[in-house]
């Protein structure tokens, strides 16, 4: 059974940084494309970030410069680190690989 299991979330000032990490276990493959969802109250789910398999990377251009997706030694991992962070940033953080999702792990960015 495949399980995404996102960590890292919680409460950071404005202008901090804080590192989300992802593992993807239960899969007799290696994932390729991985990605950070993020999704606000009252808002809709949007894509954060995206790495692939030769590790071609995609950002929402809000968190451009600011936010960087990289997978672990063990490729079975992504990590988002993510600075200057600002409260529009405040949302829960959830991992993707094809249709699985992990529970996602809450960012709050308040002073």
């Amino acid at each position: 059974q495949v399980q995404l299991v996102e960590s890292g979330g919680g409460l950071v000032q404005p202008g901090g940084s804080l590192r989300l990490s992802c593992v993807v276990s239960g899969s007799a493959y290696s994932p390729s494309v991985l990605g950070w969802y993020r999704q606000a109250p009252g808002k809709q789910r949007e894509q954060v970030a995206r790495i692939d398999g030769n590790d071609n990377t995609y950002y929402l251009d809000s968190v451009k410069g600011r936010f960087t997706i990289s997978r672990g030694n063990a490729k079975n991992t992504v990590d988002l680190q993510m600075n200057s962070v600002k409260p529009e940033d405040t949302a829960t953080y959830s991992c993707n690989w094809l249709h699985y999702w992990g529970q996602g792990t809450q960012v709050i960015v308040s002073s």
